[in-house]
């Protein structure tokens, strides 16, 4: 692509794959270059990969991208949120593994935190869980008392994955976090976007080791292996909202990818409600931080990974009367209850494979549906956005359009990380939103709207009987 031509450069740190792209002055991403990430070993409740493998491929991705276009452009960074690391600050080398997101280590840290649920929360907009950087990272000073000095000493270093990178890209001379990143870590005092003492002293981290908190754009930070300058960093699923939806109260995103969300925007001092999370999006150059409300399935991907679902349709759907959740590592919000994973109301011991598996792609149509109909029922909603990889799956289109009662439209743009991150970075305003095409119901399934009833009469049971 002609250097003149292009706008942005973008680099998307996911959980499974890393991805880098060029932008043009419409909008449209061109030259995507994929790398797979260091696998994750899971054991015992832990996820961990190689970080410095994690770093040398995401530089491998960046680099390959660069090759196509020329030097200072403009770079937008986008990573998975709560995944970090511990690393030297004189060698560089990582001191821990790449810690996932997914690894549950700080369940500990959340039971004796427990009667601070309110304080967190209100500080944060998130619920206490093990999924964030806090509670890990307590975990592991606790377990590790010689760790905490070398923190407070600044032989050591902690922070998340965009952190790290940041600062090993930097040559060390930048150790800092966007305020969407700093938000999800429940260290953040979300209303003031700066670290609170508060919710360090509870969880027993020293605010001194953080990172410095920055805006999402506007970073304008030289990385001089690349040629090319930081402008704008942001959480993933920012990114993804930032390149699907105006600020519109009246849109939702669905991105239903490793895990899944579903998102809105809120209005100004507007605050998440029924238990789901408030979200920064991001946070401007004006200072001005956009806010949003969202809901979360957890691993969804690998709920479905043993299962071939390319072939499921949407007349194979409530065939039964058997209900189903489909998150391995435990519901997420609004609910966050980790006692339940992949679940069935009843035995399937008689069932076939494909009929498990539909069963499982319906547990994924009823949780958005029930998320968006408590949207709606918030405030109106009139269309709806679909995107990530599972996305592209017809019968997850046809049966979350079947159970909502607004219109529900798939974007054509597959990388929409990529696309925000790019976004911010060339300040351009592009709706990409034209790029949508409306799901068509093709096929009249009142069952499955019918049996999506009595799903949510199951779950409301079941959460009544399993208090936590």
């Amino acid at each position: 692509m002609d250097h003149a031509l292009t706008s942005a450069i973008a680099l998307d740190l996911g959980t499974t794959s890393i991805k880098a792209a060029l932008m043009d002055r419409q909008g449209n991403l061109q030259h995507i270059v994929t790398r797979s990430a260091p696998a994750i070993d899971s054991h015992n409740g832990h996820y961990e990969s190689n970080a410095l493998d994690y770093a040398v491929i995401a530089e491998q991705v960046l680099k390959e991208c660069i090759a196509q276009t020329g030097n200072n452009l403009p770079l937008g960074l986008c990573s998975q949120r709560s995944s970090f690391l511990i690393w030297d600050k004189i060698s560089g080398n990582p001191v821990t593994p790449l810690i996932s997101w997914q690894d549950a280590r700080g369940a500990s840290c959340c039971d004796r935190l427990h009667a601070s649920t309110d304080t967190i929360h209100n500080l944060t907009g998130l619920r206490l869980t093990a999924y964030y950087f806090a509670p890990k990272l307590s975990f592991l000073l606790q377990e590790n008392p010689a760790w905490r000095e070398k923190l407070v000493q600044g032989e050591w270093l902690a922070g998340t994955l965009d952190t790290f990178l940041i600062w090993r890209w930097t040559h060390g001379q930048h150790f800092l976090t966007d305020a969407s990143m700093a938000a999800r870590t429940l260290l953040m005092d979300i209303h003031r976007q700066h670290w609170s003492d508060t919710l360090c002293q509870l969880f027993d981290i020293p605010c001194s080791i953080l990172p410095q908190i920055k805006l999402s754009t506007g970073l304008n930070l030289s990385l001089p292996d690349f040629g090319l300058i930081l402008q704008a960093c942001v959480g993933d699923q920012s990114a993804a909202l930032i390149a699907s939806l105006t600020d519109s109260r009246t849109d939702a995103l669905v991105n239903l990818g490793t895990g899944g969300f579903v998102i809105r925007s809120l209005a100004k001092n507007e605050l998440a409600f029924d238990g789901y999370l408030q979200t920064l999006v991001y946070q401007n150059e004006n200072q001005q931080a956009q806010f949003a409300v969202e809901g979360t399935l957890n691993s969804i991907a690998a709920a479905l990974a043993p299962y071939s679902v390319k072939d499921c349709r949407i007349e194979n759907l409530a065939d039964n009367d058997i209900f189903c959740l489909a998150e391995s590592s435990g519901l997420g919000a609004p609910y966050f209850r980790q006692d339940w994973g992949v679940y069935f109301s009843q035995s399937i011991s008689a069932l076939t494979t494909q009929q498990i598996t539909v069963l499982m792609l319906e547990a994924i149509i009823f949780r958005v549906a029930r998320i968006l109909e408590d949207f709606h029922h918030h405030s109106p909603l009139t269309q709806v956005y679909l995107s990530g990889g599972l996305s592209e799956l017809p019968c997850l289109q046809q049966g979350i359009a079947q159970c909502v009662p607004f219109a529900v439209f798939h974007l054509q743009q597959k990388e929409a990380s990529l696309q925000g991150a790019a976004l911010l970075a060339s300040r351009l305003k592009i709706n990409c939103r034209q790029q949508a095409k409306q799901i068509a119901i093709n096929c009249g399934n009142n069952a499955l709207s019918e049996k999506f009833q009595h799903w949510k009469n199951w779950l409301d049971g079941l959460l009544a009987t399993h208090k936590n």
